[in-house]
């Protein structure tokens, strides 16, 4: 496990500690279970569940001699319950008890990721409330496109969160699945009844039919689905990245005053926190390609996904929950700078609004094609000789003689661009109408007058 990324929360789920604890509850609980069904001794049920220990110090040096895990840890247990531990895993094969507890571990270890991403969504949610109206360009391609608000960047995040939630709840709950169905999935020693009791007291469904193991679609999807919100995370990350480049400089992450950049340029302040989730998120999806391999198993099983697991089921549950936890402090602390987004929105003298204009000549009775024409030679101009779009589109009488004045100006009215933010706030957000927390600085519509630069 990548112990740097290790928050203590979900370290202890995957400790060896916690995995032997589990088996222990896995074995009691069919122990008891076959009690109750008359297949094993009450007395000798009683005995093993007051007594069954074990000291991960011992497992590991009987281990070293029978080189098989599960062995040595009912050996372990063996001396310390005494002549009952002849019932304790009767009836059972190896992966009974490892791939139900793994359920188990999964279990734990998804319901801190949940809260996680709930944590995210509720960050996001009141930043983009907070940001709704702050106004800024919409790229595509990285060139200026239209005017969009940083909120609705925000809301966009947020609805993904939000989709993410549900996927992660479903493979979640996919996984919570056990199986008693023996060596080779046929039930030759235990029954199906019993294997559904046994799992119910271990809060978990049993799997509808298994090999000796628990089929590794379940796994890959889960995997999968843990790659996913990865993306999620890194897109954010990449987003705010781009949005810290000197050139735009419209939101930043958090830099603290004794924060160093570059050991040798003093004055640099680098998207470090953006950089390593973006990183971890290929470590995520490397793990899910692993996981995909996984499905294919020869027969009812061989132990080629045995190995790989032990590695990408920690640490890509402890990676997510690392990299959640990561994200949401980003956004929570971001620096965000409205004056600056404005100023880069206004920094192509016009040209954003370039796409109204056409839809307004064509509605005065231009073709398309003219229109497009007429539009695009004065951009280029615009853009070649760096002049104002505005102007360049009042002086020509071609356009003027067609469009009123009064039209033309309403072309390059932002208030128009973003008349339907509120309504894709009630959208995503279920029709809650939030004040969020102001900004030091809100959006201020732009003047009749567009600044020359």
């Amino acid at each position: 496990m990548i112990s740097r990324y290790t928050r203590p929360e979900i370290g202890r789920i995957w400790s060896e500690e916690n995995r032997f604890r589990t088996w222990l509850a896995v074995e009691v609980a069919a122990t008891e279970t076959l009690a109750e069904a008359g297949m094993v001794p009450r007395a000798a049920a009683k005995s093993i569940r007051e007594r069954a220990d074990f000291r991960v110090e011992r497992i590991h040096q009987i281990e070293a001699e029978v080189r098989h895990d599960v062995i040595a840890f009912t050996t372990a247990v063996a001396e310390i319950v005494g002549p009952d531990a002849r019932w304790f895993h009767y009836g059972l094969t190896s992966n009974d008890v490892v791939d139900t507890a793994q359920a188990l571990l999964i279990k734990q270890a998804s319901a801190l990721i949940s809260q996680d991403l709930e944590r995210l969504a509720e960050i996001l949610e009141r930043r983009a409330w907070e940001f709704k109206d702050t106004p800024m360009v919409g790229r595509t391609h990285g060139v200026h496109a239209e005017p969009i608000t940083f909120g609705f960047k925000l809301a966009n995040w947020y609805s993904e969160t939000r989709r993410n939630i549900v996927r992660f709840a479903a493979a979640a709950e996919d996984l919570r699945v056990g199986k008693f169905s023996g060596a080779v999935g046929i039930f030759a020693h235990l029954t199906p009844e019993l294997e559904e009791k046994i799992c119910a007291r271990l809060g978990l469904k049993a799997a509808a039919v298994s090999s000796q193991v628990i089929q590794r679609d379940r796994h890959a999807h889960y995997l999968a689905t843990l790659a996913v919100i990865a993306s999620t995370l890194d897109k954010i990350a990449t987003e705010i990245r781009h949005l810290q480049r000197t050139e735009v400089r419209e939101a930043e992450e958090f830099f603290s005053e004794k924060q160093k950049g570059s050991s040798a340029m003093p004055h640099k302040r680098n998207p470090v926190t953006c950089e390593q989730i973006s990183g971890l998120a290929r470590v995520v999806r490397g793990n899910a390609q692993a996981g995909f391999e996984n499905v294919a198993l020869w027969h009812e099983r061989d132990i080629s996904h045995s190995s790989t697991e032990r590695v990408i089921l920690p640490d890509s549950t402890t990676l997510i929950d690392y990299m959640l936890n990561k994200t949401a402090n980003l956004i929570e602390t971001m620096f965000v700078y409205p004056k600056r987004m404005l100023a880069n929105l206004e920094s192509t003298r016009g040209l954003i609004f370039s796409g109204q204009l056409l839809l307004d000549l064509v509605e005065h009775g231009v073709s398309r094609e003219d229109a497009y024409r007429l539009v695009q030679s004065h951009a280029m101009r615009a853009w070649k000789e760096e002049l104002d779009f505005h102007e360049l589109v009042l002086a020509d009488r071609e356009i003027t003689r067609k469009v009123p004045r009064k039209q033309i100006e309403y072309a390059f009215d932002l208030q128009r661009q973003l008349k339907n933010v509120d309504k894709i706030f009630a959208r995503v957000f279920d029709g809650k109408n939030k004040l969020g927390a102001k900004s030091d600085e809100r959006r201020k519509p732009l003047s009749k007058k567009r600044s020359r630069r």
